[in-house]
């Protein structure tokens, strides 16, 4: 049903209907804001991404293909963008390098909205701590539901190197909780 209701309004965001684009963004935008905050640091950047992924959508429509899922796709437009982005931002950190030392920001991983209901903070701390190879396929996988294959397809990875990431990152992430204090642990085997 909801699958109908997004190609509907493709096929009007085509015919140039800027209506129909508000409500798709409406739609999609707190599941991509969601992604985007566990592969993105900074706030501002954040933002960026959020607009050139929304940019993306209006401008690649033609090259949206109905037979395949809506959400499959603008998870697509997601990590490319993504990725493009972080290849800007090292060859910005890197003309900079020099001039300022590199600081991060502290996540902003309590604001309301950019996890899904019921995600404990301790888990999203420890998604926190991967590399952003293992986070991109942990998130794809857990919190998108996209079998390793659909994983491969959308990051255009071979499926054995969608599979190492994947089990590191789920090692890692069982190490990072693992070593948690028992009073904690409780806490974790109730999520």
């Amino acid at each position: 049903m909801q699958s109908e209701y997004m190609y509907q309004l493709l096929m009007e965001m085509k015919d140039g209907n800027q209506q129909a684009f508000h409500e798709l963004y409406d739609a999609t935008f707190q599941d991509v804001y969601r992604t985007v905050s566990f592969l993105v640091d900074h706030q501002q950047d954040r933002e960026d991404v959020m607009n050139e992924i929304y940019m993306q959508m209006w401008t690649s429509l033609a090259n949206y293909d109905t037979n395949r899922p809506f959400h499959f796709w603008l998870h697509g437009l997601v990590i490319r963008q993504v990725q493009r982005f972080r290849v800007k931002s090292w060859r910005r950190f890197r003309i900079f390098e020099r001039i300022r030392a590199f600081s991060r920001e502290e996540s902003h991983w309590d604001q309301p909205g950019v996890l899904m209901d019921g995600t404990n903070q301790m888990i999203a701390k420890a998604i926190q701590k991967l590399t952003d190879k293992q986070r991109m396929v942990i998130i794809l996988r857990f919190f998108h539901d996209y079998t390793l294959e659909e994983i491969a397809t959308l990051l255009a990875i071979p499926l054995g190197t969608v599979k190492s990431r994947y089990h590191a990152g789920i090692q890692a992430l069982r190490k990072n909780i693992w070593n948690l204090p028992p009073e904690r642990m409780e806490e974790i085997n109730e999520y």
